[in-house]
């Protein structure tokens, strides 16, 4: 068969996409991959005993905004990324906004050691979960990245280690917001260290699993 014969051939049958498919195919792997997340340490870990008085307090916000702002900033890469010739905010540059929020963190843990009696060091970064915590991150993050590797599987990355290791990370991002709706740990350095090890770990798990299975 001629090259021009198979590309008719391709071509008879193409329909035309559907308007903003693409945002709802993400929307939906991230609605049922937070609800899955959800429902996981709500049933394996369960929900703090405090949270209805404790999601009013500015600490809780303090804690979870590291993950969320993470979230936000990876959906944006990660859509572009799926999207071929749709260039990345700031170009290369674009591609390191999701890791801001950490660098952020860092700092802000960095201070709290700095002020604090050496004594108390330790805690502040072991809290009393920290041989579990990542494990825990992880394993929260698993349904939010299958959902978003379905979704990427039916778009069009042409990067897809890179897709996969930032659907990794957002799915860490999510991941960790979630399970934080169980973990005691209040504390900046203790955040720093062991949820963004969690992320970490699920970015390079989803770099690992993007490079297989979101090939062309």
């Amino acid at each position: 068969m001629k090259t021009d014969d198979l590309i008719g051939l391709l071509a008879a049958d193409a329909a035309p996409v559907p308007r903003h498919a693409g945002e709802r195919r993400f929307a939906l792997a991230l609605a049922a991959g937070a609800l899955l997340a959800l429902a996981w340490v709500a049933t394996a870990y369960g929900l703090r005993a405090d949270l209805p008085r404790i999601v009013f307090m500015p600490v809780f916000w303090e804690k979870v905004a590291m993950p969320l702002a993470v979230a936000v900033s990876a959906v944006v890469v990660l859509f572009r990324l799926a999207h071929p010739g749709m260039r990345l905010h700031g170009g290369r540059l674009g591609a390191w906004l999701p890791v801001v929020p950490v660098l952020l963190l860092w700092i802000w843990a960095a201070a709290v050691l700095a002020t604090a009696a050496p004594d108390a060091r330790a805690d502040l970064l072991l809290g009393s979960t920290w041989r579990v915590c990542v494990f825990n991150v992880v394993a929260t993050a698993l349904p939010v990245g299958a959902g978003l590797f379905w979704a990427l599987r039916g778009l069009a990355p042409t990067r897809p280690m890179l897709a996969g290791a930032m659907a990794g990370w957002l799915a860490g991002a999510v991941g960790a917001s979630v399970y934080s709706l169980h973990c005691p740990e209040m504390d900046a350095p203790f955040l720093a260290v062991w949820y963004v090890l969690g992320m970490a770990m699920s970015a390079g798990i989803g770099a690992w699993a993007g490079r297989r299975w979101l090939r062309w």
